[in-house]
């Protein structure tokens, strides 16, 4: 019997079915920076290190992805807004596309100053924020982290992060370690968003759909 509740249930939308580590392999999300821009925050997912380049566990980068897609599906599932975040213009439109298809939001811009933090007198009263960032890039380049990063923890806004070797993965809400910077790995990420967040809509509108199909059958 399924439960109803998802919150219960530990992986009520199926996200682990949508990818394999041989997909993240394939897609070479292993591959991450030159040793000499390492972080230290992001050495706990490094698996080793090959002709000076960092590889990344992708044990721990399935486990994290899984959740952070779980999460993802989660809050489209509870019709929250979902903004999608990248500052590299080699993915700008495939980044906008993949929002576009779900129905969700994307910045992929220069990010003004006080675009959360502001928002009141930047936007007007009526404006919303984001219940969920996913940072397909938390840097701005190799060594300045995006705005955004910090902004959402201002404001409390959950974050989804892909953290390459160089990033700090300290103020993401759920990093995921892996190659930001290669369109292979970068067109799986948006595939695997995009499937989460559909799947958390359908079963709201399933939800939905036998609900009303239930009130109208009292009203007779």
């Amino acid at each position: 019997m399924k439960i109803d509740d998802p919150l219960h249930h530990p992986d009520y939308f199926n996200v682990k079915d949508l990818f394999t580590l041989q997909d993240l392999f394939n897609a070479k999300v292993h591959l991450g920076h030159k040793l000499g821009v390492l972080n230290p925050h992001m050495k706990k997912y490094i698996f080793g290190v090959r002709q000076k380049m960092c590889i990344l566990d992708l044990d721990q980068t399935m486990e994290h992805l899984q959740l952070a897609l779980n999460v993802t599906a989660h809050i489209a599932y509870r019709k929250g807004i979902i903004m999608f975040v990248n500052r590299s213009l080699q993915f700008t439109h495939l980044v906008e596309k993949t929002a576009h298809e779900c129905g969700e939001y994307a910045h992929t811009r220069y990010w003004q100053g006080g675009c959360f933090t502001n928002a009141l007198l930047q936007y007007g009263p009526e404006t919303k924020l984001p219940h969920l960032v996913i940072l397909l890039n938390t840097q701005t380049n190799v060594f300045q982290e995006h705005t955004a990063v910090r902004d959402s923890a201002k404001m409390n806004i959950p974050t989804v992060g892909i953290v390459d070797s160089n990033c700090n993965p300290n103020l993401i809400t759920y990093p995921v370690p892996g190659n930001d910077d290669t369109p292979v790995s970068m067109e799986l990420y948006c595939k695997l968003f995009k499937e989460a967040i559909m799947r958390g809509k359908q079963a709201r509108k399933e939800k939905d759909d036998i609900a009303k199909k239930l009130a109208d059958e009292h009203k007779l």
